[in-house]
């Protein structure tokens, strides 16, 4: 038998019309029409292993996202979600308690099919990688990302990631890092083979696209009071000169002394 899908809808129409494509593609598919049965049957260490499932938002007994939230404290297999068209509070309740996909009401059959296989071969992928956090063959897998360190790619459940070197590099080492703490020190000497100049518990190091640069400006004149210095690398990952702080003091005392002379 091919892979397990639990779907929980409270119509029964529906559970019977997502049961038939499915099964149409080998899928093996159990239903369920009540939120309390479906916490109870996810929870059940005895029962027949879900290999993923289809929960609707608004179910009797318990919402969607309770059982969403019951397969999360046990299971890391896929979650979609199935949500009324424009219940955006729904979607990233969700998403934000642990569901990989959203599917809006009313669907197309062949289109939640599609999204059932894709999310079944990523967590397929990512467990063949490892697991939540794993490395097979050069592949970082953790949940929905997978970073593909020898192509230098990465996705997000399937999707392209457009990530600059520095970006790339940054979620290679937390990756790795496997839930641990990494250093801003660290990070600044791995990535860019410098020292870290810190001064001070307050600086804070961000990493900005060469289209950002106008919100950068803007967010330095908001909080120019706030500001003691600012250091830039160029969008290529190279460093600009800088001055040490103390010629910098230096010149400023200078430019005042000529102001004030002036």
């Amino acid at each position: 038998m091919g892979a397990r899908v639990l779907v929980v809808d409270d119509e029964p129409e529906i559970c019977e019309l997502v049961r038939v494509y499915l099964e149409a593609e080998g899928f093996e598919v159990e239903t369920l029409g009540d939120g309390a049965a479906a916490v109870a049957r996810v929870t059940d260490d005895d029962a027949p292993q879900v290999d993923l499932a289809v929960l609707d938002v608004m179910l009797p007994g318990a919402s969607g996202l309770e059982v969403c939230r019951a397969i999360r404290a046990r299971r890391s297999y896929p979650v979609i979600m199935l949500t009324a068209r424009g219940e955006q509070a729904d979607k990233i309740c969700g998403l934000t308690l642990g569901a990989d996909d959203y599917v809006t009401k009313p669907f197309l059959p062949l289109e939640l099919v599609a999204r059932v296989k894709a999310q079944l071969r990523r967590y397929t992928t990512y467990n063949a990688a490892g697991g939540a956090h794993g490395e097979k063959d050069g592949v970082i897998a953790c949940r929905g990302l997978l970073l593909d360190v020898p192509a230098h790619e990465a996705t997000l459940n399937e999707r392209p990631l457009a990530l600059t070197p520095t970006e790339f590099s940054l979620l290679r080492i937390l990756l790795e890092a496997d839930g641990a703490v990494v250093s801003a020190r660290e990070l600044y000497q791995r990535i860019f083979g410098d020292e870290y100049y810190e001064r001070g518990s307050g600086s804070i190091t961000v990493h900005v696209r060469e289209n950002e640069w106008e919100d950068v400006e803007q967010w330095v004149w908001d909080h120019w009071d706030d500001v003691v210095a600012l250091s830039f690398l160029s969008y290529d990952d190279s460093f600009y000169e800088l001055l040490p702080y103390e010629e910098i003091d230096q010149g400023l005392e200078i430019l005042e002394k000529s102001i004030l002379e002036g």
